[in-house]
């Protein structure tokens, strides 16, 4: 490491006076022009991981679903999951160091995780469409180059593209070729042979109206639609050429606001889905004849994937274990449906992609989804070993076309992270496989009415959770107050936890009727303000 080098470049790369930025599961994300000095400081970074691995890492320039004045920057991992979390705290203390104290926080990294800085080093580095991405991508690569570091630039990628190139890259391959069209190729072809098998009914059940937000997701579902055949029939709505990314539409708008995004005109019975600004989320949704909008979110998704891959895994007749894992934040109606009609372990994990993910590694088949569209699918090895050898060997006719089936599923899935393109492309092939219409999707089973609320504190602190963050253990008084509340109504449930960035607390109430579940979400609203320190007015119905 040469310090003067250092020295020089930091100096390019200001850091602002008195910012201060959090690593979280977002990695960092803030206002655009504030992030120069970080962006710099994870390419810095990043060549540290990769040596520490030794293996690639991605960067990827994104702040998803925030205004496009916003930008983010967070790091993959080597098969592609997020950054390990050890590093999350190197990351935040990189990023805060006084410009004179960096030299000295690096070599105390390199010390901590055992950093060879005599190894080779390689970063995979992606962007979204923001204006700030590829100005920020070069100091991205100015940190990478200081430290010596070998980049690979893939320029404008879906988030979840880079973390699959990642995985490429590491496994020699294995996993599929570490280029675009090796993504665009893999995907298609796993997905053609999926629908060759459906009896589809006529062309309505192929239309599907897309809303990109205005994001990178229009621009690679463009590049990916020559690849497939002439039959699947996509439309492409908020492409980015007329309005700003994620303003008035998107899978977090729609979620958020229950309504269809500005910019897609949906006619009564079409199905419709949403990806967000960096397309690692999706919703469907569609209106009925009526003109009532119905949300699809990602419960409902995990559990169309759920039935359907339940399905084949009985016909492969092994004894593979299968379970979905979900936040507190899932609707009620879906766990029941799951673990009472679809008899289907359930999991519940703390809020965050990756405490899903984890979690989900622990079975043969994990589907995890959050409520607001992230999610995927994973396979153990061994249990992608066996199906990949029935869909070759087995005799039985049944037997191997079943395995077939759960072959192409592996192959369009994306196991690093949710992939909205992904996603999308694995509803598509099971609603035609199933011959299954939006609306017999939706009335899969019908969804708790349920409300979120968000209360201002002084200190969101002193709020303490435990139990997967469904039951507050601080401050005293506040558990029995809400279990109290529960009671007075029917199927109800609600729960309390701090914000992991500002200092609010989120509500989450459900129960038999809107008007209940409003009524619980305040009283709870208002237990919390007077336990827990509420700022300002007491919250009003």
């Amino acid at each position: 490491m040469d310090p003067e080098a250092l020295g020089k470049a930091a100096a390019l790369h200001p850091r602002p006076a008195g910012l201060a930025l959090q690593y979280g599961t977002a990695g960092f994300r803030s206002r655009a022009q504030l992030l120069d000095h970080a962006v710099f400081r994870m390419g810095l970074l990043a060549a540290l991981r990769s040596r520490a691995v030794p293996a690639a890492i991605g960067v990827m320039v994104t702040a998803s679903h925030n205004p496009e004045e916003d930008n983010g920057i967070k790091l993959v991992d080597p098969l592609g999951e997020m950054l390990h979390p050890s590093w999350e705290e190197y990351a935040t203390q990189l990023v805060n160091a006084e410009e004179q104290e960096l030299q000295e926080v690096i070599t105390e990294i390199c010390q901590k995780a055992a950093v060879n800085l005599h190894k080779d080093a390689l970063v995979f580095i992606g962007r979204d469409t923001r204006p700030s991405s590829e100005k920020l991508s070069q100091s991205v690569i100015d940190g990478i180059l200081v430290l010596g570091g070998q980049y690979h630039d893939y320029g404008l990628v879906t988030t979840p593209q880079l973390h699959y190139m990642v995985r490429c890259q590491n496994t020699q391959g294995q996993y599929g070729k570490a280029t675009l069209e090796g993504y665009y190729e893999k995907l298609s072809k796993a997905f053609m042979e999926l629908i060759k098998q459906s009896h589809s009914s006529g062309e309505s059940q192929r239309h599907l109206k897309i809303d990109c937000a205005n994001g990178i997701g229009a621009l690679k579902l463009s590049e990916m639609k020559p690849y497939f055949p002439q039959e699947v029939l996509i439309h492409i709505y908020n492409d980015g050429t007329k309005a700003k990314l994620n303003h008035l539409c998107g899978a977090d708008f729609v979620k958020v606001h229950q309504k269809p995004p500005v910019g897609l005109d949906m006619k009564p019975n079409e199905r419709c889905c949403s990806f967000d600004g960096d397309a690692d989320r999706i919703v469907y949704y569609y209106q009925d004849a009526t003109g009532q909008f119905h949300l699809i979110d990602g419960d409902k998704i995990a559990t169309l994937i759920s039935i359907f891959l339940k399905e084949l895994l009985a016909k492969v007749g092994q004894n593979f274990k299968m379970a979905v894992v979900q936040t507190a934040y899932a609707n009620g109606s879906s766990t029941r449906y799951l673990e009472e009609t679809l008899k289907v372990p359930v999991h519940c994990v703390k809020t965050g992609v990756k405490h899903l993910h984890h979690k989900a590694q622990e079975f043969d088949v994990g589907v995890y989804f959050e409520a607001n569209g992230h999610g995927t699918v994973l396979f153990s090895k061994a249990a992608e070993t066996t199906i990949r050898q029935l869909a070759k060997e087995e005799k039985d006719d049944e037997k191997r076309e079943a395995a077939k089936v759960l072959e192409n599923m592996i192959d369009l899935i994306n196991q690093t992270v949710g992939d909205a393109i992904s996603d999308m492309l694995v509803i598509e092939a099971i609603l035609a496989l199933k011959g299954l219409t939006v609306q017999q999707w939706d009335a899969i089973y019908t969804d708790l009415p349920n409300r979120l609320l968000k209360v201002q504190v002084a200190d969101r602190r002193v709020i303490d959770t435990t139990d997967a963050e469904r039951r507050a253990v601080t401050p005293l008084g506040l558990q029995e107050k809400i279990d109290g509340l529960v009671k007075k109504y029917k199927l109800s449930r609600a729960f309390v936890r701090p914000s992991g960035t500002e200092d609010v607390v989120r509500i989450y109430a459900e129960a038999d009727t809107q008007e209940n579940a409003d009524a619980l979400a305040h009283e709870v609203s208002l237990a919390v303000y007077h336990l827990a320190g509420g700022k300002g007015a007491p919250p009003q119905p």
